[in-house]
């Protein structure tokens, strides 16, 4: 859809398996569309304007939205929407973003995050989280999917907001609201696949998807195709023209496959969407699990077309230190897990071309000391690492909470960019479930497909079926349950964690930021192998970061430090001895000065 003019509307539809295709707009038109050439079906209508419901109607009368819809009238499977997408008035038009080595990242998902569970009231919140030191919002997908609720990763529409979160002029109020505060807002888009329910597009336009593969989460589309290509390449300039967005999260771009001969999408991407902005820091992050670094590598012209990867590895190995599970993936990460974990925050990841159990001993990785630690985004939790839990447990429920406090210290204080799960920042407890609102007649097969997963986290595979009261996806209580309890964060505990958040988030933007804003490569050097400690100094032109970390319950000692100490947690964490640190059990300081 397309507004040429007041009252004068292009709609176009690519079907190339239809013979015909009629457009249905309520109240007044249903006409046969002309056929464009290359399966491409048109046609041009005088007196619509914005608020108009329309649909296609294939032969037989199958009526489908509209697959690069705006809006829909509910959800993915009612009429469109024509939408001016020029009718927001942006308060804060002159933004321009900001340097990607000051994000320090805060997920969220729309649904869960406010009661209401609209970006109206999620806008709400916003203030907080900017008074927190949170200079970047990272949206759960927001694209409109199946049913009322979910995570947002089986998005079949991928232009139109979520209808139950808003309308796209809600989803501009809470982007302009976020930059009015300084925050950057990323949009997490699913480009390997699309879901499976309510997907029209297999209906009329079955030659999107590619017939010789798919996913585990649902068809996936063939970029060998021009139109295939072209909607996705649209997508996303279309999130970061018409909603100001400050950049995407590509999910699971290993499941990406290119043709030969054709530029890689991702190659393409990037490109275009340098050209397409410029004076705006615009910012592409991927997820990948073959931890491959071409993405992030230096461009001939001095930039980097992905600025980061999430680093699973970091939370992995951390993950293992704090709870001791080894169960499915962990167990890669079980094996000597200190010098592990000193890895990943010494040269980014942690299999960088070592074999891995799992995988019966298949390579995974590329050596990334060479990059800057910009770009790896690490965390201590996110959605996919609560949420795909069996009953979405939070780190703190699992574990010593004094380990998790120094592990949360260790990723706001290193040099690479931190990501927050909503809640982390008052010691949140309640759980994240995975959640869905498919329809009936598949709801058994996800119910046991949950049982099957529980396998990844400790659960008897064998005896899955037998796991007492597992929350069943499609009821809505689990839904309900996993809303953030804002109450806790105003409680004196909420409020005690928040301000140890923002102290540590302070330290960051007083003593990283300068050390890393010009920083080229990882710089890491590891000073110590004794369990429990973490001992690393990071060489950069500007400056040398000195990380000390006490992850045990008994008081240690690490090395000196050059620099001066800028933070530490507990205030009283250290104490001089000559040539070393003493700190205390769950202690863990910075130090930054001049090197050489």
């Amino acid at each position: 859809m397309e507004i040429i003019s007041q009252g004068e509307v292009r709609f176009r539809i690519w079907a190339p398996s239809s013979a015909g295709m009629r457009l249905r707009i309520e109240g007044r038109d249903d006409r046969q569309m002309t056929p464009a050439g290359d399966g491409w079906f048109e046609l041009v209508v005088h007196g619509v304007y914005p608020g108009a419901r329309y649909s296609f109607v294939l032969p037989g009368e199958k009526t489908a939205p509209d697959p690069a819809s705006r809006a829909q009238v509910s959800g993915t499977e009612s009429p469109s929407l024509v939408v001016d997408p020029l009718a927001y008035a942006w308060k804060n038009s002159g933004w321009r973003g900001r340097p990607w080595h000051e994000a320090v990242f805060y997920e969220l998902h729309v649904g869960t995050f406010t009661a209401e569970g609209t970006f109206r009231a999620a806008a709400e919140r916003l203030q907080e989280l900017a008074e927190l030191g949170i200079t970047a919002i990272e949206l759960m997908p927001v694209a409109a999917f199946y049913g009322e609720r979910g995570w947002g990763y089986d998005g079949v529409l991928q232009y139109a907001p979520h209808t139950a979160y808003g309308d796209p002029d809600d989803m501009k109020h809470f982007i302009d609201t976020a930059h009015g505060l300084g925050m950057m807002v990323v949009l997490d888009v699913v480009y390997n696949h699309f879901g499976i329910y309510g997907n029209y597009l297999t209906h009329y336009a079955p030659d999107f998807f590619d017939p010789e593969r798919g996913t585990p989460w649902g068809p996936a589309p063939d970029f060998g195709r021009q139109p295939t290509r072209d909607f996705v390449l649209e997508n996303a300039l279309y999130w970061l023209e018409e909603f100001f967005i400050d950049g995407l999260r590509l999910d699971a771009i290993d499941h990406f496959v290119d043709k030969p001969g054709r530029t890689p999408l991702l190659t393409e991407l990037g490109t275009r969407v340098a050209a397409s902005f410029p004076g705006r820091e615009i910012h592409l992050i991927i997820e990948d699990a073959r931890n491959v670094t071409g993405p992030m590598e230096l461009q001939s012209d001095g930039t980097r077309r992905f600025v980061a990867k999430w680093n699973d590895d970091f939370h992995h190995v951390a993950h293992v230190i704090a709870t001791g599970e080894t169960a499915g993936y962990y167990l890669d990460f079980s094996a000597d897990p200190f010098r592990l974990l000193r890895r990943s925050l010494a040269e980014g990841f942690v299999y960088q071309g070592e074999p891995r159990p799992t995988l019966d001993g298949k390579t995974v990785g590329e050596p990334s000391g060479h990059l800057p630690p910009s770009a790896f985004v690490n965390f201590l939790q996110n959605h996919d690492q609560i949420g795909n839990r069996a009953f979405g447990e939070r780190l703190r429920s699992t574990t010593d909470p004094r380990l998790v406090d120094a592990l949360l210290a260790v990723l706001l204080l290193s040099p690479q960019v931190p990501l927050l799960f909503m809640g982390e920042e008052f010691a949140c407890e309640q759980p994240f479930v995975f959640f869905c609102d498919h329809p009936q007649e598949v709801r058994e097969a996800d119910y046991q497909g949950r049982l099957r997963e529980a396998r990844n986290f400790g659960h008897d595979a064998d005896h899955a079926a037998d796991i007492e009261g597992l929350p069943d996806p499609n009821d809505r209580k689990t839904f309900e349950t996993s809303k953030l309890d804002w109450a806790a964060a105003e409680t004196p505990k909420g409020r005690a964690y928040r301000a140890f958040v923002g102290d540590l988030v302070e330290a960051r933007r007083r003593f990283v930021w300068p050390l890393t804003a010009r920083a080229t490569e990882m710089g890491g050097r590891i000073l110590t192998q004794k369990d429990g400690l973490i001992a690393i100094d990071w060489v950069f032109d500007e400056g040398k970061l000195e990380l000390r970390a006490n992850l045990t319950g008994s008081s240690s000692e690490v090395p000196a430090v050059d620099g001066r100490i800028v933070h530490r947690w507990p205030k009283d964490a250290t104490m001089a001895r000559t040539g070393a640190l003493e700190l205390a059990p769950y202690a863990v300081c910075l130090a930054a000065g001049r090197h050489g």
